[in-house]
C-alpha cells in the first residue's frame, strides 16, 4: 500500500455546511469559548515537556548531582526511564477510562497522580523517594493524555487539524518554562536549586485546570453512550452558537451516528483484539506503532535527555552555558512547533513527515561530522559548531514529530479504537524512549560521537517507510477518514440517507434524534 493515499474529495460535503463567517473566529463568542477550553486542554502535553528539560536541568546542577550521588550510567538512565516507564505502563488503563468513564473524567484522574509525584518529588528526604515519585508523575502523564483524544472530537472542524497539531506543540512549553527556573535557579546554595524546578512542574496543569473542569464531554463519547440529545445540545451551543436548525450540527449529527452503525456492524467494540482484525485496522496499526518509535528513535532523545553529556563532548562545561543553551533550544522547539502546526493542512502531513526527515538527516550527518573532528582536534570553534545544527536538526524534529506525533493517530483510528490507537502510538513512544533512557548513557559513555552513527541509519529507514507507507490524511473529517483505509464501503452518507440507514439498520439499539 502506497502512502500517498486517495484524493480528498469527501471534504467537498463539509465545506457545503461550514457557514462563510465573515469574521474571524476570535469574534465569534462560542467559537471564543470552545478554543478557550482547548487552550487550557494543550497545556497538558506541557507535563512531559517539563520532565524531559528537568532532567536535563537537574544533571547540570551540582546540588542535584551530589544529592543524588553523582549517578551515571545505567543509574542514571533508570532515573530518567522511570516516568516514561509509569506512563507506558499505564496507557492501556488510561484507555479503558477514556472509553468507559468517558475523556474529561480520565483528564481528570490524572491530577490526583500528578500531585501525588510532585509532592513526592518535592519533599524527597533522599535519592530513593525522588526516584520513586518519577513513576507518579508518569502515571499522570498516561491519564492526561485522554486530552488530545477530547481536543479531536470536540474542535469545531475547521480548526481540529490545527489545534490537535498544537496540542504536542505545548510540550515545549513544559520544557521551555522546566530550562528557564533551572538556570534562574541554578545558583542557590540549597537544595532548593533542585526543588523549586521539581515543584514547578505542577504549575501549567493548574493553568489548564478551569478549562479541564468548564469543557463539556465529547459528543462522539456521548453519542455512543445512548445520550444523543445531549451530545447535540453540545454541538449547537459550541459549533453553531445556540442555532438549533444550524447544517453543520445536521451534518456532523449524522456522520457520528452513522459511523456507529458502521462500527458496530463490523464489529468495533472496543477491544484490543479489534486493532489487528481488519486490512485497514493492521494498517492503521502499523502508522501508530512505528509514528511512535520514530519519535523516539531518530537520535532526538540523545540531545533531549543528554544534552549536558553532548555539550561536554564539545567542549562546553559551564553549568551557565548548559543551561542557558538549553533554554534557548527550548524556545527554539516552541517556535517551530508552532509553525510546523500552523503548516499542517497547507503542506500536508505527508509533505512534512518527508522534510522533517530529510532535515534530521543531513543536519545529523553534519553534527556526526563536525563532532568526530572536534575529538580528533580540540579545537574549540569545530566543536561550537555543533551547536547549531543542533538547532537545526530540532527545526526538523519540530515540524512534524511534534505536533503530528500524537495528532496523527488520534484522527486515523475511528471512534471505537482511538484512545487505544492513541495510546498504542503512546507506548510504542515510551517503549522506545525508555530503551534509549537506559541505552543511550552507556553507549555515549562507550563509544561519544561515534554513537550518532546508529541515528544516521535509523533517519534513513525512517525516510524510506515515510515515503511509501505513510498516507495523506489532509482534507477529511474524522469520520470520512476511515475511507482510507477501509475502502468505499466505509464511506458516510449524509442528510436524509443517513437516518433513514440509521433507522433500518438499528431501530431500537440507538436513540434517534432529529437533527434538522
Amino acid at each position: 500500500m502506497t502512502g500517498k493515499g486517495p484524493d480528498p474529495a469527501p471534504a467537498a460535503g463539509l465545506r457545503s455546511v461550514l457557514p462563510a463567517n465573515a469574521e474571524p473566529w476570535w469574534k465569534i463568542p462560542h467559537l471564543v469559548t470552545l478554543n478557550g477550553y482547548i487552550a487550557c486542554l494543550v497545556l497538558f502535553s506541557s507535563t512531559v515537556g517539563y520532565d524531559i528539560s528537568l532532567m536535563n536541568g537537574l544533571q547540570s546542577l551540582d546540588q542535584w548531582q551530589s544529592f543524588m550521588h553523582q549517578p551515571t550510567g545505567a543509574w542514571l538512565g533508570f532515573v530518567n526511564a522511570l516516568q516514561s516507564l509509569g506512563s507506558m505502563l499505564f496507557q492501556p488503563v488510561s484507555a479503558w477510562s477514556a472509553n468507559r468513564l468517558g475523556r474529561k473524567r480520565t483528564v481528570l484522574i490524572g491530577y490526583f497522580w500528578l500531585a501525588l509525584g510532585v509532592g513526592l518529588q518535592v519533599g524527597a528526604p533522599d535519592a530513593k523517594m525522588f526516584v520513586a515519585s518519577r513513576m507518579f508523575v508518569g502515571i499522570a502523564g498516561a491519564w492526561f493524555q485522554a486530552a488530545v483524544i477530547l481536543v479531536t472530537e470536540i474542535a469545531y472542524p475547521s480548526h481540529r487539524s490545527f489545534v490537535t497539531a498544537v496540542y504536542m506543540c505545548q510540550y515545549y512549553a513544559g520544557s521551555l518554562l522546566s530550562a528557564w527556573i533551572a538556570f534562574g535557579t541554578r545558583n542557590m546554595d540549597s537544595n532548593w536549586a533542585w526543588r523549586i524546578p521539581s515543584l514547578m512542574q505542577i504549575a501549567l496543569p493548574l493553568l489548564a485546570l478551569p478549562g479541564a473542569l468548564l469543557i463539556p464531554e465529547s459528543p462522539r463519547w456521548l453519542i455512543r453512550q445512548e445520550r444523543v440529545g445531549e451530545a447535540r445540545d453540545i454541538l449547537v451551543r459550541l459549533h453553531a452558537g445556540g442555532d438549533e436548525r444550524s447544517e453543520l450540527v445536521a451534518f456532523e449529527m449524522d456522520e457520528m451516528m452513522q459511523s456507529t452503525v458502521f462500527e458496530q456492524s463490523a464489529s468495533e467494540n472496543s477491544r484490543w483484539i479489534d486493532c489487528v482484525k481488519t486490512p485497514g485496522n493492521r494498517y492503521r496499526l502499523f502508522l501508530s506503532i512505528s509514528l511512535g518509535f520514530f519519535s523516539q528513535w531518530n537520535g532526538g532523545g540523545v540531545v533531549s535527555y543528554y544534552l549536558t553529556l553532548i555539550l561536554e563532548t564539545i567542549g562546553i562545561t559551564s553549568v551557565t552555558e548548559q543551561t542557558l543553551i538549553n533554554g534557548f533550544l527550548q524556545l527554539w522547539n516552541l517556535i517551530m512547533s508552532i509553525v510546523g502546526a500552523g503548516l499542517v493542512d497547507r503542506a500536508g502531513r505527508r509533505t512534512l513527515f518527508l522534510a522533517s526527515t530529510i532535515i534530521m538527516l543531513l543536519s545529523y550527518i553534519l553534527i556526526t561530522a563536525l563532532s568526530g573532528c572536534f575529538n580528533t582536534s580540540g579545537t574549540a570553534a569545530v566543536g561550537t559548531a555543533v551547536i547549531p545544527f543542533l538547532f537545526l536538526y530540532y527545526a526538523g524534529y519540530d515540524i512534524a514529530f511534534t505536533p503530528l506525533m500524537l495528532a496523527y493517530p488520534a484522527e486515523i483510528w475511528t471512534f471505537s479504537l482511538r484512545a487505544k490507537g492513541v495510546a498504542i502510538c503512546a507506548m510504542a513512544n515510551y517503549g522506545a524512549l525508555v530503551f534509549n533512557q537506559f541505552i543511550n548513557p552507556i553507549a555515549f559513555g562507550a563509544i561519544s560521537w561515534k554513537y550518532y552513527f546508529v541515528f544516521l541509519a535509523i533517519l534513513l529507514i525512517v525516510l524510506v517507510t515515510v515515503y511509501y507507507y505513510y498516507p495523506e490524511t489532509h482534507g477529511y473529517s474524522l469520520e470520512e477518514m476511515a475511507v482510507i483505509f477501509d475502502g468505499e464501503s466505509a464511506r458516510v452518507t449524509n442528510g436524509i440517507s443517513a437516518k433513514m440507514e440509521l433507522q433500518e439498520k438499528r431501530a431500537g439499539n440507538i436513540p434517534h434524534v432529529e437533527t434538522v
